[in-house]
């Protein structure tokens, strides 16, 4: 999804095998004003946007990928933020906008876009994320408190339970592929939390020699798809990227900062589905470039527009074979 101001809302296609060269640009809908997340079914073919229009309504479209015709674009009351998708493609769990008041998520029927279905829990609810092992897990923005805890809805009876609390308010997360660990952006801090989910224990690791000022919220957090490092986010102003070696979970080591071409910081990141290529998105609707590094080596080699709501979509005989995540979620 491109978020600079003048392409706002179109979707750009690149070929990762060919160097990332753009195939093509499929314009959406019209009156984007911000782009809030982004999902897509191998099983339906349908990919999901959610958006804020230019008056501020929250709104979500549906896309057939193979056609790349729009089926439905509608209002969700009374907000929407980054939304998550179950595995078979029938459902849509859609926070409700982290500068909102309401205590809950609207969960959406993914063929019709109708609410089904709202979980109670907390407010200003922000980022939801289905890692492979699920379940469902919400963070929020919350100042009463409850913004300090990682929250886990079970999918099927959608019973809510939380880990924390952290030493803050929550920002981005990434859940490994077993729903083992969460690594968490927290305000205030500069570096990270990681949380064991089966045991609730939480541990700080701290970016030694950190730019001056306070961290705010640094903003973008990823495990690499082979789970041995977490890449993370400076903050707003701080043009790098903090490499974790996360051979133990439990006790992460940083190993290398890498400084973003731009100069400037930046505010998500998240991978291909092999581990080869990670993505720093700029700040939110930048004009900056979306700038792709070597994960492994770590080097940068190139950017493609400024995007921080992008996944990998994989065809074999023109049939989607299998997706990736807007999140850098743990695929070992």
């Amino acid at each position: 999804m491109n978020e600079s101001a003048t392409d706002r809302g179109s979707i750009s296609i690149y070929d990762i095998d060919a160097g990332h060269r753009l195939i093509k640009t499929v314009e959406t809908v019209s009156h984007v004003g911000d782009v809030r997340g982004v999902v897509v079914s191998a099983v339906t073919g349908k990919l999901y946007v959610a958006y804020q229009d230019v008056s501020g309504i929250g709104m979500v479209y549906c896309l057939n990928i193979y056609d790349d015709t729009i089926i439905w674009n509608r209002a969700v009351s009374p907000g929407v933020d980054r939304l998550a998708i179950n595995p078979d493609g029938q459902l849509l769990y859609v926070p409700t906008w982290e500068g909102g008041s309401a205590d809950f998520i609207n969960v959406l029927d993914a063929i019709t876009g109708d609410v089904v279905r709202k979980v109670h829990f907390s407010n200003r609810s922000h980022d939801t994320q289905y890692p492979l092992s699920g379940p469902i897990f919400q963070e929020t923005k919350a100042d009463d408190g409850s913004g300090n805890y990682l929250y886990l809805i079970d999918p099927g009876g959608y019973a809510v339970s939380r880990v924390g609390p952290y030493s803050g308010i929550l920002g981005p997360y990434a859940v490994d592929s077993i729903s083992n660990y969460a690594v968490n952006n927290v305000r205030d801090l500069w570096g990270m939390q990681v949380a064991n989910l089966k045991t609730g224990q939480i541990i700080t690791a701290k970016i030694p020699d950190h730019p001056s000022g306070d961290a705010g919220l640094l903003h973008g957090i990823a495990w690499t798809p082979d789970q041995t490092e977490v890449w993370q986010n400076g903050s707003w102003s701080d043009p790098h990227v903090y490499v974790w070696d996360m051979r133990n979970p439990m006790a992460p080591a940083l190993k290398e900062r890498l400084t973003l071409r731009s100069g400037r910081g930046s505010h998500w990141l998240t991978f291909d589905i092999k581990g080869d290529y990670g993505y720093v998105a700029p700040n939110k609707n930048s004009t900056d470039g979306t700038e792709i590094f070597d994960a492994r080596t770590h080097t940068s080699v190139g950017s493609i527009g400024s995007s921080e709501d992008l996944l990998e979509i994989d065809f074999a005989n023109g049939k989607i074979t299998q997706v990736g995540d807007q999140y850098g979620i743990g695929r070992r």
